[in-house]
């Protein structure tokens, strides 16, 4: 995983126009200077691209008198004040939000009976009077207004006053997901990420449908939750960071109030406390949990593989289950990642003895196990997810112990490092990253389908994908946006869209349309020369 020192129809002719930047000429009398109105983003061209999406009629212009009108349900309530929120200080307009009947304005409904759309599928109509999001279930009615927030101008995300026309092209957009894990990892614990700075990328990720925040919380440099039976795990485990700084950790109001904010963008967390290696701030912080009984000291450096939990004493496993409990209880979602990469100090029998050990402790605590795929090479218990993190150096054997799981039942979730991740330098002068995969521009970040990438694992297996982001170079939102952006979105757009709309010719020119609006949002991103960024 961190191995540094080894080495269709709904684009068209509309993505042309979009290319060449056309403007729509607004009719005036004979003599006079024509004024020209931008034309509203065609319709469909957003990330990740839509199942299908149908122009036609008159674009939906937000004025003035615009309501956002939401049917009784708290989601939807809930939802409209989002929407609400983002687009108040850009257009300067009220857009008051009501469940007062009314056919004009923005419409966010609710309905149970489409069954087609699936918990996180939506339709989007936009004509002249109204612009409508129909989904099932709030999931799907968030990333309906995902969408109708990019067919909008991209200064729709400033936090000034702008001039607008404020237009959405008319048609109809019917859009679900291809996978149902759509994830992004954020190392904490090489470098320590405050709330803030967590929410920030929440923001951002969640802007592209992704619905799973993996948040890294234990390594070898830092202990990043607060964890009651066993305080000194945080408390001097989380006092340091790579290179030697403060380091920090979540207290348990923190990480509630991380999970809340996640969830109100529609994103589940998934705690991950790696083990039986890369644990040394644990075992620096108790001396128990090591075999030799003496607690090493604690690291700051990257060096990986070298620590391990002791396997053969009976108190590991009460650490274990002390840890499980607790994070299972502060932890809403279906899932505990429990690591399981590069434990080399574990012989491989103490590691499928560990590994045989922890996952029905997760099952205990009405949790799923998931693990990186070095799980395949114990015994992955029934339910549990692989997480597959080879690159083009991974032995054959290695990718036929993983696709031979698939084949017998474990789902995989795929993050193959010299694609997926985000922490790879885009090229030898990026001044941020790790090359230890190979340099990964965006075109190779895009271009690969998860649903035939592992040979041999069956279609079905294939869970989804995510995009990790290790943090030993790491430690600003602007290093996040500089390395995820403009990456993560097209991870993402593998994670969502049909593959019939996987096309790089066609993604790019969507994905140089997202950098306005990257630009009016504030990140600090890389204008990638693959990408044919518009000149400002």
């Amino acid at each position: 995983m961190r191995e540094h020192h080894r080495s269709t129809r709904l684009f068209g002719s509309l993505l042309l126009v979009a290319a060449a930047g056309l403007s729509s000429v607004a009719a005036v009398p004979s003599g006079q200077e024509a004024a020209t109105t931008p034309a509203p983003t065609p319709l469909g061209q957003v990330i990740p691209a839509p199942a299908s999406a149908v122009p036609g009629g008159s674009a939906y212009e937000i004025n003035s008198k615009t309501r956002i009108r939401v049917d009784d349900s708290r989601d939807a309530q809930r939802i409209g004040g989002y929407l609400a929120d983002v687009l108040r200080p850009s257009t300067g307009y009220a857009l008051k939000v009501t469940d007062d009947e009314g056919r004009d304005g923005i419409r966010l409904r609710l309905s149970a009976k489409d069954k087609s759309l699936g918990d996180e599928g939506y339709r989007l109509e936009s004509k002249r009077g109204s612009v409508t999001i129909t989904a099932r279930k709030a999931a799907g009615l968030f990333y309906g207004v995902q969408t109708l927030r990019q067919q909008l101008p991209a200064a729709a995300e400033k936090k000034t006053k702008q001039a607008g026309p404020w237009l959405v092209a008319g048609g109809t957009i019917e859009d679900k997901p291809r996978y149902e894990y759509r994830g992004a990892m954020l190392d904490v614990s090489r470098h320590f990420f405050s709330v803030d700075k967590v929410k920030r990328y929440i923001d951002q990720m969640s802007l592209y449908k992704v619905n799973k925040l993996h948040l890294h919380l234990s390594d070898d440099q830092g202990w990043r939750i607060a964890i009651d039976s066993w305080p000194k795990l945080a408390e001097y485990g989380g006092s340091t960071q790579v290179g030697g700084g403060k380091g920090g950790y979540y207290t348990k109001a923190q990480y509630k109030e991380i999970i809340e904010y996640a969830s109100s963008r529609q994103l589940e967390v998934i705690p991950e406390i790696d083990m039986p290696g890369h644990t040394n701030a644990a075992l620096a912080s108790y001396a128990e949990l090591n075999c030799n009984g003496v607690a090493p000291p604690l690291y700051t450096g990257t060096e990986v593989g070298f620590s391990s939990l002791c396997v053969k004493k009976d108190v590991t496993y009460d650490f274990v289950d002390d840890v499980i409990r607790e994070l299972a209880a502060m932890t809403p979602g279906k899932y505990i990642h429990i690591g399981g990469d590069e434990a080399h100090s574990t012989s491989h029998e103490d590691y499928v003895a560990f590994m045989n050990k922890v996952q029905p402790v997760v099952a205990k605590y009405g949790k799923t196990a998931i693990g990186w795929h070095q799980l395949t090479g114990a015994t992955p218990a029934k339910g549990a997810l692989a997480q597959y993190w080879g690159y083009d150096a991974t032995s054959a054997a290695e990718r036929e112990q993983v696709a031979n799981a698939a084949k017998n039942g474990t789902k995989l979730v795929l993050s193959p490092a010299d694609r997926a991740y985000m922490d790879m330098k885009y090229n030898k002068d990026t001044p941020l990253g790790l090359a230890w995969a190979g340099y990964v521009e965006v075109q190779r970040s895009y271009d690969w389908d998860p649903g035939t990438y592992l040979t041999g694992a069956p279609a079905d297996s294939i869970q989804g994908v995510e995009a990790p982001l290790w943090s030993e170079t790491i430690w600003e939102s602007k290093h996040i946006e500089y390395m995820a952006f403009p990456r993560l979105p097209g991870i993402a757009e593998l994670g969502w869209s049909p593959a019939s709309t996987h096309d790089w010719d066609k993604y790019k020119v969507r994905l140089a349309g997202q950098g306005p609006r990257w630009d009016a949002m504030g990140m600090d991103y890389y204008k990638s020369p693959q990408v044919p960024w518009p000149s400002k």
